[in-house]
């Protein structure tokens, strides 16, 4: 889930329902913030990462220049200064604040910027059923735009949080407080996939980002996936196999960076031996061995799929699994509450296709034969980072729910892992 990804299009109009499902995005953004004091949400924690208050006016500068400045006669901008300070990297939209000073921001305060989204809100809703007849699409991508965001809210809170000493929780613990009787994962089954040509990318009607399409054909080879995604409990097996100090497992960039910053576990994990602990949105809790493993980058995936004489599954092969499965089950973001993995029973002979963890996949984020661009700002931020990043799939316990699909595209760079990232096996038979 990155805000990298803000180019899409819809393949027929928006439903009558989207002034309602802009009203639950924008409020679950509200709820998301409630936790939070003045500090907490103007702090940046790394240059990946972005405050807060940043996310709530960055949604907002969103809608008020592509919908309102440009789209509304006689709109007046909120304040003629915040775009250098909320825009994010649109080189259409003029100069902006540099990513890694967005942390510098101590002003405008949060209650400004709430008090922004609430105007921007305003005069959107009023200007809404002209819009959404010649302007859906436009719409459309900005709710999905900030659903986007309030994932990386979530995992942006997460690394600054860990970061504190005192190691201070966002939320209650989902876990703790889920019923009895919570599945346990079964077994790693190896599941063969399909075989010769199939559909990749989006052909259907509705929403989909641009890097989706266009739709086209696939050759799969014979291969396997596996039922479930890889466990913590696997991932300590790992390790204490030696896994982070045997470079014949590793590609070469991946054990330059291993050495480089001293890799030797999962983010936010801490301990050793048997007793690890890891840091969530719930504060330090011990590692759960049947939990999926989440926080580890592509290098860490790859080795360790090499570790277990497997490999990463390829986009098509992931995608070509997940068709005919509901990207609206599993465990995903619905409200306020708390965001970790956790163990999830099958669903029709896999466990957590969506939800839970993003998947690595082996494929690298190129676009599709027949590609374009989309025209204007819009259009900045798939094509031109097609470059030196990776694939992941399927969603997180932070995606929320109803915004991932099979043929969805999330993709980071090979070292990073702040998000919830994890992986599942694949083999060639």
């Amino acid at each position: 889930m990155t805000d990298q990804s803000d180019a899409g299009q819809l393949s027929r109009p928006p439903g009558p329902g989207l002034l309602d499902r802009f009203r639950a995005v924008r409020a679950l953004t509200a709820s998301l913030i409630e936790p939070l004091g003045e500090a907490d949400a103007a702090a940046q924690s790394m240059p990946d990462a972005s405050p807060a208050k940043w996310h709530l006016a960055h949604t907002t500068w969103f809608f008020e220049t592509f919908l309102l400045r440009d789209q509304v006669p006689g709109y007046r901008l909120f304040d003629p200064d915040w775009p250098f300070l909320f825009n994010s990297y649109y080189e259409a939209e003029g100069a902006r604040l540099a990513r890694a000073q967005r942390g510098l921001i101590t002003r405008p305060t949060l209650a400004q910027v709430i008090d922004y989204r609430r105007q921007v809100d305003a005069a959107l809703i009023a200007a809404l059923p002209e819009l959404a007849e010649r302007h859906g699409d436009l719409l459309e991508l900005g709710i999905q735009h900030e659903q986007q965001h309030q994932e990386l809210l979530l995992t942006d809170i997460l690394n600054l949080f860990a970061a504190n000493p005192l190691g201070p929780a966002y939320c209650a613990d989902p876990v703790r407080d889920a019923a009895p009787g919570q599945a346990l994962p079964s077994a790693m089954r190896w599941i063969e996939g399909g075989q010769g040509l199939v559909q990749a990318g989006y052909g259907e009607t509705g929403f989909a980002f641009d890097n989706e399409m266009p739709a086209h054909q696939a050759f799969l080879a014979p291969h396997a996936l596996a039922s479930r995604p890889v466990t913590n409990g696997e991932w300590i097996a790992f390790m204490r196999d030696g896994g982070y100090a045997a470079a014949g497992l590793w590609l070469s960039d991946g054990w330059d960076w291993v050495r480089r910053e001293a890799v030797s576990a999962p983010l936010y994990w801490r301990g050793e031996g048997e007793d690890w602990q890891q840091f969530t949105l719930a504060g330090w809790r011990r590692v759960d061995p049947e939990a999926p493993v989440c926080h580890v980058s592509f290098y860490e995936a790859d080795a360790f799929a090499t570790w277990a004489g497997a490999r990463l599954p390829t986009e098509q092969e992931w995608e070509a699994a997940a068709r005919g499965h509901d990207a609206a089950q599993g465990i995903q973001l619905d409200g306020a509450g708390g965001v970790m993995p956790r163990a999830e029973a099958e669903n029709d002979g896999f466990a957590s296709l969506f939800g839970n963890v993003w998947e690595w996949t082996g494929s690298a984020y190129r676009p599709y034969p027949g590609f374009r661009t989309a025209p204007g700002a819009v259009g900045e931020y798939n094509g031109k980072f097609m470059s030196g990043q990776f694939v992941l799939k399927g969603g997180s316990c932070a995606t929320p729910r109803g915004h991932a699909r099979a043929s969805y595209r999330n993709f980071f760079q090979p070292h990073q892992r702040w998000q919830f990232t994890g992986l599942r096996l694949a083999r060639s038979l």
